[in-house]
C-alpha cells in the first residue's frame, strides 16, 4: 500500500506546475510509448480527473470509457 501512496505523490509531483501543453504531453507520452510500467501513471491521472468531476462528468466519463469499449462495428 505504500508504494500505492508513493506513486500518487510522484505522478502529482511532476504534473504539479504543469501547463496544458506538457500535462496533454505527458498523457501522449505514456499512451504512445505503449509500456506497461506508464499504466499505473496514467492510472493515478485518471484518479485524479475523477476526483476533480462532478456526478454529470463522471456520467460522461463513464459513457465514453463505456462507448469506447464496445467492439466496432465492420
Amino acid at each position: 500500500m505504500l508504494m500505492n501512496l508513493d506513486l500518487r505523490k510522484a505522478v502529482m509531483a511532476n504534473l504539479d506546475d504543469s501547463n496544458y501543453d506538457e500535462i496533454r504531453e505527458t498523457i501522449i507520452d505514456a499512451i504512445e510509448s505503449g509500456e506497461e510500467k506508464t499504466l499505473p501513471g496514467l492510472g493515478v491521472i485518471f484518479e485524479i480527473l475523477w476526483n476533480g468531476s462532478n456526478d454529470a462528468e463522471k456520467e460522461t466519463i463513464v459513457s465514453r470509457v463505456s462507448q469506447c469499449l464496445r467492439p466496432k462495428a465492420s
